[in-house]
């Protein structure tokens, strides 16, 4: 069979069962089983080999433990900690919950690396406070689903590891370039809520004195200590991304079990069954995309990709638009781990040819990627923020798209300026990051 046949039967395959709401993980396996039915030099026991071939890597190993790292400081209450400080910073600006929700999303992406546990976490504490201070319900939900997408941008993120490790690529490396990003996502989304308590009239708290502002550093010190031994530790050498997870792990444990004392031994159990169920669903994901990239691989449709396209000269600015484009639909339907492995090896020969940095390639996927948890059918952080403030998913809807269209913004200047991107990494790693 050529490329384009095969292409076409996984796609059209794929693209059905998830119509059926076959969900995504079950189908990217599913699609893989016709071809290997029709081509005789293949078999269906090599879908099991090829997913047993993807588990058989140890950075994957950090994925659980941050997602675990996440939940322990979820349950000792660490975002309490995080808001007292966010509000210290911004609770003065106008519509201070609004501002206080977008900083406490960007100090806890530093330190959970999942933007559903954000979206759970701090949802479920601010969400019903901005409701009962006069904050529109719709839009309570959609700056607390937008702010949330800063877990998978700001390190550490759990798909740039998954990212470092199928391609190759420098883990420290993409964390230290997420930095910059992460930042400018926050202030265009506290921009956006500036503009909407102007014309809203939402409230603000009153300016905290410096004795206040002291205080709430000084408890939010210790969790805040977190993304700087993880990066930090990583950038410097002193251990793997993987090492890095274990740490965070220990870490969290000791924060909420010795020193906070927020955490008994009883929900310990409880922690780690919400940790290994969440991981599962996501390294489940890993194993079937793997076969789907492995099909792909095997009858070279990348490179038939890559041929078609030359003929139109793409640079390195219309190739990043057009890799921004593919991550945004992709995302509005499948999670982002499975998007990453099935559309990144599709589109990374492509962006070689364009000449495209592989780190700012990463960093143009994980942001467009960050879109698809806020934008149906999928949107999962939004999912999760419409339940817990008891809003209609279309409800919101109007309030996303606005948060979302300075999000874009910051988008087009990744993939126009990438000396801005990669001037932490080549400032702090030179030996590794070109």
């Amino acid at each position: 069979m050529e490329a384009g046949h095969v292409a076409a039967i996984l796609f059209i395959v794929f693209g059905a069962l998830v119509i059926l709401r076959i969900p995504v993980a079950f189908a990217l396996g599913l699609a893989c089983v016709p071809v290997f039915l029709i081509d005789d030099r293949l078999t269906p026991f090599l879908l099991m080999n090829e997913m047993f071939k993807s588990y058989n890597a140890f950075v994957l190993l950090a994925v659980p433990f941050f997602l675990m790292a996440a939940n322990i400081m979820n349950s000792a209450g660490i975002t309490d900690r995080l808001v007292q400080l966010a509000r210290a910073l911004v609770g003065h600006l106008p519509g201070g919950l609004g501002h206080i929700n977008v900083v406490v999303s960007m100090l806890f992406a530093g330190i959970s690396g999942s933007s559903t546990a954000d979206a759970a976490g701090i949802g479920s504490l601010l969400i019903p406070q901005m409701k009962k201070q006069g904050f529109s319900p719709t839009f309570s939900v959609a700056v607390t689903a937008c702010s949330s997408v800063m877990g998978v941008i700001i390190p550490p993120s759990i798909l740039m590891v998954v990212w470092g490790g199928l391609m190759t690529v420098s883990i420290g490396g993409l964390f230290l370039a997420g930095v910059i990003p992460g930042m400018l996502v926050a202030l265009s989304q506290m921009i956006t809520v500036y503009v909407y308590a102007k014309i809203y009239d939402y409230p603000i708290y009153s300016r905290s004195s410096i004795k206040e502002a002291v205080i709430a550093i000084l408890q939010a010190t210790l969790p805040m200590m977190t993304p700087m031994i993880i990066v930090g530790g990583i950038v410097a050498g002193f251990f793997t991304p993987t090492e890095a997870s274990v740490i965070a792990v220990i870490y969290s444990f000791i924060l909420g079990l010795i020193i906070y004392r927020s955490i008994t031994i009883i929900q310990v159990p409880k922690i780690l069954y919400e940790s290994a169920r969440f991981a599962a669903i996501s390294l489940f994901c890993v194993g079937t995309a793997s076969a789907f990239g492995w099909l792909l691989a095997y009858y070279k449709i990348p490179l038939a990709l890559v041929e078609f396209l030359k003929q139109f000269g793409a640079g390195p600015i219309s190739t990043g638009l057009l890799v921004a484009s593919a991550f945004l639909f992709i995302g509005m339907f499948i999670d982002a781990i499975p998007a990453i492995i099935i559309l990144g090896t599709v589109l990374w020969p492509m962006a070689q040819f364009a000449g495209l940095h592989p780190i700012h390639f990463a960093i143009i996927v994980v942001i467009s990627l960050a879109f698809g948890l806020v934008t149906p059918p999928y949107g999962l952080c939004l999912l999760i923020s419409c339940a817990i403030g008891e809003v209609e998913l279309k409800k919101a809807l109007k309030d996303v798209a606005i948060i979302l269209l300075p999000m874009l913004g910051v988008l087009m200047i990744v993939i126009l300026f990438p000396d801005l991107i990669l001037a932490l990494p080549r400032w702090l790693m030179p030996k590794f990051v070109n």
